[in-house]
């Protein structure tokens, strides 16, 4: 009896073994530097999920990375690149990038930002586009903002103690998480999801 034909969606094994590698490398370059508090960043949490989700053939991860990602990468690129040309970032997200004090090929890493868009929709071409990742995205999202809470003010993790625009705290800690997790929904999650659903089709029944 002949084997059944792989499935569409799958991932080349090359692709798989290269993410095992970044992550060999990549967790604990960055736990070394920046502690493992760090992995709670949204930027951090994406890349690990994403990778899981190449591992794992899991469209649904992948098109949850995709809501939260491609925006905020596309940002973090903008401010890099305002860094670069004008000197000084928008967000101030990026300063890190440019400190002497953490290793070169550690900051170098952090590049991943350019990349993972590109990895991302060409996984959605090949998987599609699941509608749920939009409500898996708002339920880490919250997740995340509230870990945020238990550490550091100084840190200011996922401004999960002032907002980057105002620089201000909305109300008690609830109150200021509920509002900086409703933001990241409705500007950047539902956004990101009604243009993917768009491009992408939907995953087959049973894919």
């Amino acid at each position: 009896m002949s084997n059944p034909p792989a499935s569409p969606a799958a991932f080349p094994a090359w692709l798989r073994w290269l993410v095992v590698v970044w992550l060999v490398v990549w967790i604990p370059a960055y736990w070394h530097t920046w502690g493992a508090v760090n992995f709670l960043h949204f930027c951090d949490i994406a890349v690990i999920l994403v990778c899981i989700g190449f591992l794992t053939n899991s469209g649904l991860l992948l098109s949850s990375q995709a809501v939260a990602s491609l925006l905020v990468d596309l940002t973090w690129m903008l401010d890099a690149g305002s860094r670069l040309v004008r000197g000084h970032g928008v967000l101030g997200s990026v300063d890190y990038l440019f400190d002497a004090s953490y290793p070169l090929w550690v900051r170098l890493l952090t590049l991943f930002h350019v990349v993972m868009p590109v990895l991302l929709l060409w996984a959605l071409s090949r998987t599609g586009y699941d509608r749920r990742g939009l409500p898996l995205q708002c339920a880490i999202a919250l997740l995340a903002f509230a870990a945020s809470r238990f550490t550091s003010p100084a840190e200011n993790m996922n401004y999960a103690f002032q907002e980057p625009i105002l620089h201000r705290t909305w109300g008690p800690a609830p109150t200021h998480v509920l509002v900086i997790w409703l933001f990241m929904v409705v500007a950047v999650y539902l956004p990101t999801h009604l243009a993917l659903r768009t491009i992408f089709r939907a995953p087959a029944v049973g894919g």
